[in-house]
């Protein structure tokens, strides 16, 4: 059994492992995609005196914007993160940028922009379309399992004596020690966050099956998606009229077609911050008909639960400490492998040698 299980650990590490690491390199330079593009982009993502500016304002420029641009607006991004501006990604596929309070246009979409958005999408699904997510989703939950089981049992067994001798690296030894101390010490520092990080991770890709496990934690709820109960059949200029106590509007997706439906999406911070990520979406119809998709405060246990997949993915629930924690977890899946290929090379060499002795060569 120890002999199979060592096996399973290796090929899974020399497979999925490698996968888990791109994965992990790409999540670590993303974690700081914030800071780096709004220092790289201030004229386009920064405002001066923007804590100055109240909802309200915000809201009248993004009805402005909307009425010029309408018919040609695939989606509209207001504050969030580290964008103080309004963006409108158009039908054309183009995104310009305006102030949040003069309405000036700012500029199009930035080069360093545009490389945090294809490492997203590298990160997500290898850049490969359609199947590609199921790659990585698939490669998470294996490397969670691999390290749950065999990762944990391997190490377990051969320190449960002396766990002291399991964290320790040995920085004086030769190299080869050096190496497998490294696999070893980083694999047990590290097991925690990098579980959370695969299991997190595979959601985005499996989000129905988790929501599924995750409903038995809900009980009795009204799941029947509520009418907007103020005002009579608002059109998108009177709703982005009022502004929502509890929420600030983060996103507008327009309709694709005349029968389509406008999508807006609200948070309860527009601004990193650690804790809970409190969410609200609803549909407006073309005939002015408002649905309450999704309510942070109303949702099933489920809901609100798998809306914290990432905040707990990126590390932002913990705050900064949270973020530097995974920007240095990342890279680690990297350094398992580097390691864990090395061992392997040595223990195969040591094999082939210790053969070539017994046929006297």
């Amino acid at each position: 059994m120890n002999k199979t299980i060592r096996k399973i650990h290796l090929w899974l590490g020399l497979t999925c492992g490698l996968i888990a690491s791109f994965s992990g390199l790409t999540g670590s330079l993303y974690v700081w995609q914030p800071e780096i593009s709004a220092f790289l982009n201030p004229d386009l993502l920064q405002v001066e005196g923007f804590g100055n500016l109240d909802d309200r304002t915000i809201m009248e420029t993004t009805a402005s914007l909307v009425a010029i641009h309408r018919d040609s607006i695939n989606s509209m991004f207001l504050p969030y993160r580290e964008q103080q501006t309004i963006s409108i990604t158009f039908n054309s596929g183009k995104t310009s940028y305006y102030h949040p309070e003069t309405h000036a246009h700012l500029g199009k979409k930035s080069t360093s922009i545009r490389f945090f958005e294809n490492l997203l999408v590298l990160h997500r699904n290898l850049g490969i379309p359609t199947y590609g997510k199921y790659i990585v989703g698939t490669s998470a939950i294996i490397f969670f399992m691999f390290l749950l089981t065999s990762g944990i049992y391997i190490w377990a067994t051969s320190y449960r004596n002396n766990l002291k001798e399991g964290f320790t690296i040995k920085w004086k030894g030769k190299r080869k020690k050096i190496n497998f101390d490294l696999h070893k010490a980083f694999g047990a520092y590290f097991i925690v966050p990098l579980l959370l990080m695969a299991l997190s991770g595979s959601y985005f890709t499996y989000n129905s099956y988790y929501k599924s496990a995750l409903s038995l934690f809900d009980g009795k709820h009204d799941n029947t998606q509520r009418p907007w109960v103020h005002g009579d059949s608002p059109q998108l200029q009177d709703y982005l009229s009022k502004t929502n106590e509890s929420y600030a509007l983060r996103a507008i997706h327009f309709p694709k077609n005349g029968t389509d439906h406008y999508r807006l999406r609200y948070i309860r911070e527009r601004f990193i911050t650690a804790g809970l990520r409190r969410t609200k979406e609803v549909e407006l119809g073309t005939n002015g008909r408002v649905t309450v998709v999704s309510d942070f405060r109303t949702d099933p246990n489920s809901n609100r639960m798998a809306t914290q997949f990432y905040p707990i993915h990126i590390g932002e629930m913990a705050g900064t400490l949270g973020r530097i924690l995974v920007f240095v977890s990342g890279m680690v899946p990297l350094l398992l492998f580097l390691t864990g290929l090395s061992i392997y090379r040595n223990k195969k060499r040591r094999r082939t040698g210790k053969k070539d002795r017994m046929q006297g060569r």
